[in-house]
């Protein structure tokens, strides 16, 4: 059995943490991953070094946990993530174990 949307990839259609080399990270749907970056599709950016609401930041392991157990708000649609940022690409899912 293979996919319907040929030359996407592996990741096309599987929520993923695309974990940058700053204090960032994306969680999103995995559009496809190409030379110039990741696209995902409704994504939430986090960053641990900035905190949303006034108090302290939320790490991003905290962060992963709380998308596994709620699910994330998503701040985008779309969004290109340049592969010179990048650190990690990995399943969602695979955290929970």
């Amino acid at each position: 059995m293979g996919t319907f949307h040929h030359g996407k990839g592996d990741l096309h259609g599987i929520t993923v943490v695309v974990d940058l080399k700053d204090s960032r990270l994306f969680v999103g749907r995995c559009d496809t991953v190409m030379p110039e970056g990741v696209v995902l599709l409704d994504a939430d950016m986090h960053d641990e070094a900035v905190a949303a609401d006034g108090t302290d930041p939320v790490p991003k392991a905290t962060y992963l946990e709380n998308a596994l157990k709620f699910g994330v708000w998503k701040k985008y649609d779309r969004i290109v993530v340049p592969t010179e940022d990048v650190l990690s690409v990995r399943r969602l899912g695979d955290l929970a174990h």
